[in-house]
Order: structure tokens, then sequence, then C-alpha cells
């Protein structure tokens, strides 16, 4: 199974920086990823409130696969979290 190099905290922190700052999102930027580079630390706490929110898998996810798995794997990138 392929894996990302990156924490998924990051990519969903980089996604929502980009959503802010590109025309491809709500944002005004044509070229936004050297923006993105310099901002997405600023959306870790937002990614990780989506983490939270998708920690228990809804009816059609527990369909498609492993629910204990699924737990696991979002309880592992939660447990990283140093406040």
């Amino acid at each position: 199974m392929p894996t990302s190099a990156t924490p998924a905290i990051e990519r969903i922190a980089r996604v929502l920086a980009g959503r802010q700052l590109s025309l491809n999102g709500i944002g005004s930027q044509a070229h936004a990823a050297n923006a993105v580079d310099e901002t997405w630390h600023h959306h870790v706490d937002d990614a990780y409130a989506i983490l939270h929110t998708l920690r228990e898998p809804d009816a059609q996810m527990a369909q498609a696969g492993d629910v204990t798995v699924w737990r696991s794997m979002i309880g592992a990138v939660l447990e990283r979290r140093v406040d």
C-alpha cells in the first residue's frame, strides 16, 4: 500500500491553507504554493479538529472497511499531538 512521506496533519493543514489562498479555493492567488509553504502551520489546529471529527466513521465508511483499524489509524495521529 502506498504511503505518504508527509504527515497527515501537515497535508490537511496545507489543503486548508491552499483553500484560503488559492484561486482554486476562496483566495485570490493564481500561484499560492509559496504562500502555502509559509502559512500551512497556522492551520494545524483546524487539521486536528477535522481528524477529531473523523475518528468515528459514519455508517458508509464502516461498511467499506474495518472500524477498529480506522480508529487505530486516526488515533495514532491524534496521540502524536503535543499541546
